[in-house]
C-alpha cells in the first residue's frame, strides 16, 4: 500500500508481483472485468489499453469466470510450474461486493494460511485498482469491448459503483445498453442511517436525453445534500430542468429513502414504472404511489409521498420501461412477469445479487437478440434489517 501512492495503473502489475512473491505467491495475474461483465482482460501495464499481451477469458465457460461469478476461489486441477508441484489459484477481486475481476496466483502450498493469503491479497488489489481508475483512460479502455457514446461517456462518469453493502442493505445496478445509453440514470448513496435510491429515465435517447439525466441527477443531489425532502427533492430538478430547457425536455423518476435501522420506505413516484418488492422468493407485490407528472414537463400535479415496511430479507426492484418492453424477432416482449420470475428464481443462495442482475440483463439482451430499443435499467435493493453478516458471500 505504501509503496502505490506514487504509481500509476500500468505500474501495478509489477508492484504486486513483486510484494506477492514476498510472502509466496508467485506468478501473480490481475485480470479486470468489462463494462458487460463478460470477459476478464489481463492488466499487463502495456499499450493503450494497459492489456497488451495479456490473456482473455470469458465469464461464461472458464474457470477464472466461475470463481468470478461465485466471488469465490477456485483451484485449477493439477499442478503448475517447472516441478508441477506449485497449485494455480483463481480468486475475485472485490472491493465489498463491487466485483472488479479475478486474481491468479501460484502457491508452493495449499492450507487455510496461503488460502487466506491469496484473499487478503486479492483485497489489495481491489483497493490498488479502485485508487488508480478513475483518472485512468487506460483503465477505460480495458474494460470497453465497443465504442462508446458521448451520452454513455457521461453516464458511466455520473453514477455511483454498481454494486454496495454495507449498514444491512445490498444495492446492485445494471444498465443497458452500455455503450449506447441515452436518458437512463440511477443513484444511490447513505447518509447516516438513510440510503437514499432513485431512478430515472429522460426523454428521447440521444445525447441530449444523457445531458438531461445529467442534470437530473446533479439537481436530485444538490437539492438532498441540502437536507430537501423527497418532494422538494423532485420539484429542485423540476425546476433547474424547466430552467434548462423550458419543458421541451423532461424525466420520469422514483425517489426514495429507506431507513436502515427500521426497514421504513418513502418515496414518490414521478410518472414513472411503479417499484417492485420482492418477499422471501414468494410474494411479489407493486407497490403503489399516485403518480405526479414527469420532472420538467409543468403539469402542475400534486407530490403524493408513500410509505412502506420492508421485512428482513425483502428485495426492492426500481426499474425503467426498457427492461420489460425489450422484444423479440416476433414482437413479443420480455414482459413484467417474465422480469420478476427471473429475480426470483435467479436469486438464490447460491448466487449473489450482483450475479442475479448480471444474468437477467444478458437474457434480456438475448431477448432482444443483443440490441436494445431503448434504455434498460434495474436498481435492486436488498434488506437484510440486523444481519449484517449475510452481506458478502
Amino acid at each position: 500500500m505504501q509503496a502505490s501512492h506514487t504509481v500509476n495503473l500500468e505500474q501495478l502489475p509489477a508492484l504486486i508481483a513483486e510484494h506477492a512473491a514476498m510472502v509466496g505467491i508467485h506468478e501473480t495475474a490481475v485480470f479486470v472485468v468489462d463494462l458487460r461483465e463478460t470477459v476478464l482482460r489481463q492488466l499487463t501495464g502495456e499499450g493503450l489499453g494497459a492489456d497488451d499481451g495479456g490473456e482473455e477469458f470469458t465469464v461464461e465457460g472458464s474457470l477464472p469466470g466461475q470463481a468470478y461469478q461465485r466471488v469465490g476461489l477456485l483451484a485449477e486441477p493439477g499442478g503448475t510450474g517447472e516441478g508441477r508441484g506449485r497449485r494455480r489459484w483463481w480468486v475475485a477481486i472485490t472491493d465489498g461486493v463491487e466485483r472488479l475481476g479475478v486474481m491468479r496466483g501460484d502457491t508452493d502450498t495449499d492450507d487455510e494460511v496461503v488460502r487466506q493469503a491469496l484473499r487478503d491479497l486479492a483485497s489489495m488489489i481491489a483497493l490498488l485498482v479502485l485508487s488508480k481508475r478513475s483518472f485512468s483512460d487506460s483503465f477505460a479502455r480495458l474494460v470497453r469491448t465497443e465504442r462508446m457514446n458521448v451520452a454513455a461517456e457521461m453516464q458511466w462518469n455520473l453514477t455511483p459503483p454498481p454494486a454496495y453493502a454495507g449498514h444491512d442493505a445490498i444495492v446492485g445496478a445494471v444498465v443497458e445498453p452500455a455503450y449506447q445509453i441515452g436518458g437512463d440514470a440511477f443513484d444511490y448513496a447513505v447518509a447516516g442511517d438513510t440510503l437514499h435510491l432513485s431512478v430515472f429515465d429522460a426523454m428521447g435517447h440521444d445525447t441530449t436525453a444523457g445531458i438531461t439525466a445529467n442534470v437530473a441527477v446533479a439537481a436530485c443531489r444538490n437539492a438532498r445534500r441540502q437536507g430537501a425532502s423527497l418532494t422538494e427533492t423532485s420539484e429542485h430538478v423540476e425546476t433547474t430542468l424547466i430552467r434548462q430547457f423550458g419543458t421541451s425536455r423532461y424525466v420520469t423518476g422514483i425517489l426514495a429513502d429507506l431507513d436502515l435501522v427500521t426497514g421504513r420506505l418513502t418515496w414518490i413516484n414521478r410518472g414513472h414504472p411503479l417499484p417492485i418488492l420482492v418477499r422471501g422468493n414468494r410474494w411479489t407485490s407493486e407497490l403503489a404511489c399516485p403518480p405526479a407528472g414527469p420532472m420538467g414537463a409543468d403539469l402542475g400535479l400534486p407530490v403524493t409521498q408513500s410509505s412502506d415496511q420492508l421485512q428482513p430479507g425483502d428485495r426492492l426492484l426500481l426499474y425503467t420501461d426498457g427492461v420489460i418492453e425489450a422484444r423479440d424477432a416476433k414482437g413479443e416482449q420480455f414482459g413484467h412477469d417474465r422480469f420478476i420470475d427471473f429475480v426470483r428464481r435467479h436469486h438464490s443462495g447460491e448466487r449473489t445479487l450482483h450475479e442475479t442482475l448480471r444474468r437477467l440483463m444478458a437474457a434480456v439482451l438475448n431477448h432482444h437478440d443483443g440490441r436494445l430499443d431503448d434504455d434498460a435499467t434495474v436498481l435492486l435493493t436488498e434488506w437484510h434489517g440486523g444481519h449484517q453478516h449475510r452481506l458478502t458471500p
